[in-house]
């Protein structure tokens, strides 16, 4: 059976009492449960392209605020680079991977009240809908609304429903289905996989030729991934907003303006705040816009939401983020382009 091992921190000079876990097979278990009320949170794994360093800044502030408010704060994280996995951050840390089989293990030793998913990033996010499925609360937004934020579908129709402003899209499985959506929405097109993290597999096509190329190499490394397609709104301007939502007050702690225009990925540009050309109405509007999706979606935490401007009109063009952490620097590490 698996079992945990403590960390030796001092090499076996002396006792060592660092919480610091890790899981093993034996019949003897170092990680002693106790009878305080426990919060675990999942980290976002080891650094990576496409994975920005905001996930450990949340991640941090997140233990803190579980033990402030009387909680036993846990970790679950397989990279000792973080600061949210120093020793002294946790009350106990699992130094394994953000998967599954490990974590289940760890909720069935330490039986959590609930477990924080939006602070980890798309590897955390991706349990999500299994810890619903096991009965396990998610402490914060739902799955069922983060998953209408991530389906591109049930998106649209939530838009719809506010009459917030979207461009065109469609949804396809093969090449066939992706030429007949393109050619409804109108080229350019922006082709990209669902459920990925920081905009993997993402391309602006402006002719079928290229659409076909994107789509085969797509299901290629992704088989059996809906295929997103939106009419992409050339030479706009890129905004958002990061907010916060508490299920009755929204906090808006900034709106940022992108120096590129929409189409450079948000990993490769830079946004400024306060913003640089932005009115106040367009400011305003983007606000009034964010708040009504918040409320819409039952957001409890953060949500991050990108706008393109262009002729004076917005189009909000692609699912938001509706847990996932705002940046902490004008870099912006890992964000969908609108």
């Amino acid at each position: 059976m698996r079992t945990y091992k403590m960390v030796d921190t001092c090499s076996a000079e002396f006792e060592a009492k660092t919480p610091y876990f890790y899981s093993t097979f034996d019949t003897q278990n170092e990680s002693v449960v106790t009878d305080k009320k426990k919060i675990i949170v999942l980290g976002s794994g080891p650094n990576r392209i496409g994975q920005g360093i905001e996930f450990d800044y949340c991640c941090t502030h997140g233990l803190q605020a579980i033990q402030e408010s009387g909680y036993e704060a846990i970790m679950v994280n397989c990279n000792p680079e973080t600061v949210s996995t120093d020793f002294d951050m946790a009350n106990k840390l699992y130094f394994e991977p953000v998967f599954w089989e490990h974590l289940w293990e760890i909720i069935e030793l330490e039986k959590p009240v609930g477990v924080i998913v939006q602070l980890g990033g798309q590897t955390a996010l991706k349990l999500a809908k299994t810890l619903t499925e096991r009965g396990i609360k998610i402490i914060g937004t739902s799955f069922d609304n983060m998953d209408i934020a991530e389906d591109r579908g049930r998106f649209s129709d939530m838009l719809k429903e506010l009459g917030i402003p979207y461009p065109k899209y469609g949804t396809a499985y093969n090449t066939d289905d992706a030429i007949e959506v393109a050619k409804e929405v109108g080229y350019p097109v922006l082709v990209r996989p669902s459920y990925v993290l920081g905009g993997q597999r993402m391309r602006i096509v402006i002719n079928e030729e290229e659409l076909e190329d994107s789509v085969v190499s797509l299901l290629q490394h992704l088989p059996g991934n809906k295929i997103l397609i939106d009419h992409f709104t050339d030479r706009c301007r890129e905004a958002e907003v990061d907010a916060i939502f508490d299920g009755e007050n929204f906090h808006v702690m900034g709106v940022m303006e992108h120096i590129e225009p929409a189409g450079i990925h948000s990993g490769d540009s830079n946004a400024v705040l306060p913003a640089f050309n932005l009115s106040p109405m367009e400011v305003t509007t983007m606000e009034y816009y964010s708040e009504k999706i918040a409320r819409a979606l039952n957001i409890k935490g953060l949500i991050n939401i990108q706008f393109a401007i262009k002729n004076g009109r917005y189009s909000l063009s692609k699912p938001t983020r509706a847990h996932h952490a705002p940046r902490r620097s004008s870099q912006r590490p890992i964000r969908f382009l609108t």
